[in-house]
């Protein structure tokens, strides 16, 4: 039986209307971004096995091109359903971001970078920067490396810092892993960044550890 012959408000599309996004699974929230499904089997079965493929939703949304690979049949057309969706996700965030007037605590700009980093598989160090009031000027990536770690240059990180005119910056990198535990080599990079930035007059506020769950504020745990 395919998806149309089901109960109106069983079916994706209708249900999330009816119900909102909260009333939909992973899947069934795929299924709707997807359109339809191949042959043989309905968009819901599709997304969740593209789900399994990927491991992750997160996964799925950063790299869907390789999961979709996988199966046959999936076109190019529902590929960029899914890029889009990230997307139109992370600009959204962006949007609420530069509209508050300041930045008053870490969940505020955590929730922002956590978008921004967690689903990725190798580690990104990462500036957001702002002006003398905390506010938003520009979220960058400075850095990229693999699931072990990504060299962090404070030449580079300074010269940043001066190219947006910043008068603060907060700091974030993930954790492929998952694990949001600060190491020793985090602290003690944020220590000689903190140091260097000094030099120029900017402030560090905090640093982020973004994995799995909740990003770990190195500001919050006193370690700034």
């Amino acid at each position: 039986m395919s998806i149309r012959e089901w109960p109106e408000l069983e079916r994706p599309r209708e249900k999330l209307l009816a119900r909102g996004c909260g009333a939909l699974s992973d899947a069934e929230l795929v299924a709707v971004l997807l359109g339809s499904g191949l042959p043989g089997k309905d968009a819901i079965a599709l997304g969740r096995e593209l789900l399994v493929a990927a491991g992750t939703l997160g996964a799925l949304l950063a790299d869907p091109h390789a999961s979709a690979l996988r199966l046959r049949g999936i076109g190019p057309a529902k590929r960029a359903r899914l890029v889009a969706a990230l997307e139109l996700a992370r600009r959204s965030l962006a949007e609420q971001l530069a509209e508050r007037p300041a930045l008053g605590n870490p969940r505020e700009s955590g929730d922002y970078l956590s978008a921004q980093l967690r689903h990725l598989p190798y580690e990104v160090f990462g500036c957001l920067f702002l002006d003398n009031r905390h506010r938003v000027l520009a979220f960058e990536e400075l850095f990229r490396g693999t699931v072990d770690g990504a060299s962090v240059h404070p030449r580079e990180v300074v010269r940043a810092c001066l190219r947006h005119n910043a008068s603060a910056v907060i700091f974030a990198h993930n954790h492929p892993s998952g694990v949001a535990e600060p190491s020793a080599a985090d602290r003690a990079i944020t220590r000689e960044l903190k140091e260097a930035l000094q030099l120029v007059g900017v402030r560090v506020l905090d640093h982020l550890v973004i994995g799995s769950g909740a990003p770990t504020s190195m500001a919050a745990l006193g370690w700034m």
